[in-house]
């Protein structure tokens, strides 16, 4: 497990910054693949992410991106994009031009409006594809897809000269394949796993758990929006990921409260694939 108040996550080889604490602030950073999932507070290290996959607009998850845009630019970067969903885009350009007017600057970005079931091609062959995540305002998670090319199979053992000459001709002589590399729901209620399979079977899940014990119980975490562990315990035995994060927990949790109550709650086979970001909790 993660030091106490360290954002920096091994996910399966891939690394995360990550922070989140329900109601207060999140934003997740995959480096390498040089985005970041929302921006609830600003970071250092996320001004240097040119793309935002925004989930929502709870200010916990886009209340820095004023502050994101601005820092960019102070810093003479290229201006970032930002993927909002798309019952958000009118009041998110609202929100831009109010801004401008007080901050008396350009405040450069680049607006994609994308909704479940839409793609936004993130280049290096990585794609995220939008889903609805079911809570209390409209939300969507993403899959982020890694395309693989390889030789069609019917043209294995052909040589050289003759793929060559196929695809001279217009021939498309490879075929694409996706791997769901990465997940991240957003904040939501436990159904989207059953609505949405690829979570299942992702490399790598980034899960909201907000509560963890009957200080809240199922029934009114489910009223909030959010998972309650026992819906997860309750699923333990559908997770084929290599990799799970568990994020998003109460303020009312300690860090070591959280460890002491996964150590304890998860079974064996699930357990060892888990990591809880902790950052943030006291």
């Amino acid at each position: 497990m993660p030091k106490v108040g360290s954002r920096a996550i091994d996910l399966a080889g891939l690394e995360v910054l990550g922070i989140s604490v329900g109601g207060i602030e999140t934003c997740i950073e995959v480096p390498s693949y040089k985005f970041a999932f929302d921006v609830g507070r600003c970071p250092r290290t996320v001004i240097s992410r040119p793309t935002i996959l925004f989930t929502h607009a709870h200010a916990d998850h886009m209340g820095s991106v004023v502050q994101h845009t601005a820092l960019r630019a102070m810093r003479r970067m290229e201006p970032p994009t930002y993927v909002v969903p798309r019952e958000n885009a009118a009041a998110f350009r609202d929100m831009f031009e109010a801004w401008r007017a007080l901050d008396r600057s350009e405040l450069p970005h680049h607006l994609v409006e994308l909704g479940p079931g839409e793609e936004y091609d993130l280049g290096r062959n990585l794609v995220a594809e939008a889903f609805r995540s079911p809570h209390s305002a409209p939300c969507q998670g993403y899959v982020i897809w890694r395309e693989v090319r390889r030789l069609r199979a019917d043209l294995a053992g052909q040589s050289g000269d003759e793929l060559g000459r196929r695809r001279r001709a217009g021939e498309q002589i490879e075929e694409v394949t996706r791997i769901p590399e990465l997940a991240f729901t957003g904040d939501t209620k436990i159904d989207v796993l059953d609505r949405e399979p690829v979570l299942f079977r992702v490399r790598r899940l980034i899960l909201e758990v907000t509560f963890l014990d009957d200080r809240v119980d199922v029934a009114s975490a489910r009223e909030k929006g959010h998972v309650h562990l026992d819906e997860v315990v309750e699923r333990a035995e559908l997770f084929e990921n290599e990799a799970i994060l568990l994020t998003h927990f109460s303020a009312r949790y300690r860090a070591a409260e959280v460890r002491e109550i996964l150590a304890r709650r998860l079974p064996p086979g699930l357990a060892e694939r888990v990591t809880p970001l902790l950052a943030g909790l006291r």
